[in-house]
């Protein structure tokens, strides 16, 4: 008979999390994220996709339990059969976005998105950027609050919110969606194949600034941001087989 896998549980500050956590430990044992067979985050979205940054290049498979306000990308919370729900755990593998954004001092900031890459006014003026797709300029002037890339595990969230198409999981592509745009008045966005490489370029950085974020990370005073897809990055997440990721985004879209 094999022996367990090594599991190490990483917990969101929040007091719940913080005793879940210690009664896993208990339960399990205690184990180094570098050390173990399986991450296993307690948390909300949020958690897992810090979990995500800190611990992906590790290459150890994520099984998140919900121990917060949103979960889309956590399984529910439930202790007492872990170790057969890991056992028959349906993988989903999800390559991230890669960015790199130039600032107007001249500064290069490379950030991984596994849900988004958005860029926004930082002001009350409304932000000028031009769009090109494996360098060729496809919409010369876009007048927005912002604009997005979303993954498709990501497609849910922000994007959603912003009118954006949700993604099927594993269809090998991103939403390209502007958040409030005001010309071209009637342009919607775009669903791009996943290998696309797009920049933005900002037409009037110093009066008109526009901030990159890349998930959590943001990126002030940008004038060039380029996103493509990671190359030498993949993650995979752990989801129960009635509920997985795949379900939750089919059902997203029939959702009244």
């Amino acid at each position: 008979m094999s022996s367990p896998p090594r599991i190490a549980f990483l917990a969101s500050p929040t007091p719940e999390a913080q005793q879940v956590l210690a009664v896993l430990q208990r339960d399990h044992g205690v184990h180094a994220p570098e050390d173990s067979d399986v991450l296993c985050a307690l948390g909300g979205d949020g958690f897992m996709l810090q979990t995500l940054h800190r611990h992906g290049a590790l290459g150890k498979p994520v099984f998140g339990m919900k121990l917060g306000t949103v979960g889309f990308l956590m399984n529910q919370y439930r202790a007492e059969d872990l170790l057969e729900r890991i056992a028959a755990a349906e993988p989903a593998k999800l390559r991230p976005l890669e960015m790199h954004a130039i600032t107007e001092s001249g500064a290069s900031v490379v950030s991984l998105a596994y849900n988004e890459v958005s860029l926004l006014r930082q002001t009350r003026q409304a932000a000028h950027l031009s769009i090109d797709l494996n360098g060729q300029t496809r919409l010369p002037e876009l007048i927005c609050d912002g604009v997005l890339i979303a993954t498709p595990a990501g497609s849910t969230a922000y994007n959603f919110s912003a009118h954006g198409p949700i993604l099927p999981l594993g269809s090998q592509t991103i939403a390209l969606t502007p958040i409030a745009p005001f010309r071209p008045r009637r342009w919607r966005g775009a669903i791009l194949k996943a290998d696309t490489e797009v920049r933005f370029r900002v037409l009037d950085p110093y009066k008109r600034p526009v901030s990159a974020t890349a998930d959590s990370h943001e990126v002030r005073d940008v004038v060039e941001v380029t996103i493509g897809e990671s190359r030498d990055r993949m993650v995979t997440l752990l989801f129960d087989p009635e509920h997985n990721l795949e379900e939750r985004i089919l059902s997203e879209q029939f959702m009244v």
